[in-house]
């Protein structure tokens, strides 16, 4: 097993970077799981296809990373039909966690498909990378979080806007 990459928990200096650390800690810590998102398709049990990435180049690389907090699981997936991952940075514990290098434009398209929205547009990054969090929606997975970097790239992932004491 490859060790953990240690993400130095200053923001990034570069708000419009070129790549970032698309980090991971569900379904998508798997690379088969990550290409229906990148490269278009439906993954074995899902009940949705997804369109992909309008650059469905597979990540540069892809490292094995721990965020501070906690994962837990709450609402259901009609994609999957049982219980969703959240991420809780301020929560108390770490995560075990999947970092994949892809494009800013390619961490925008993932983003756009687990709200449901089309991979058409791309994200401004600027409050997540400079206050560490940008809500961009009440809904699950629409608030971003910046916990770093790795290699002077960010560390960024999505989540619910709500914590994980806000649910059952």
């Amino acid at each position: 097993m490859k060790a953990l990459r240690s993400i130095d928990s200053t923001l990034p200096r570069d708000v419009c970077p070129e790549q970032v650390w698309y980090t991971s800690y569900g379904s998508n810590m798997h690379l088969d799981r990550l290409a229906a998102y990148i490269q278009g398709g439906q993954p074995p049990g899902a009940a949705r296809e997804y369109p992909g990435c309008r650059n469905p180049t597979m990540p540069a690389r892809s490292i094995p990373v721990e965020l501070t907090g906690a994962m837990y699981f709450a609402t259901e997936s009609p994609a999957w039909g049982g219980g969703r991952a959240f991420y809780d940075p301020h929560a108390s514990g770490r995560v075990l966690a999947r970092a994949h290098l892809v494009t800013a434009q390619q961490f925008a398209d993932i983003a756009a498909q687990e709200m449901y929205r089309a991979p058409d547009s791309d994200l401004d990054l600027t409050n997540a990378l400079t206050q560490g969090r940008a809500v961009l929606g009440e809904g699950r997975y629409e608030t971003l979080v910046c916990a770093g970097q790795v290699d002077g790239m960010p560390v960024l992932t999505f989540t619910a806007p709500w914590g994980m004491s806000d649910v059952q």
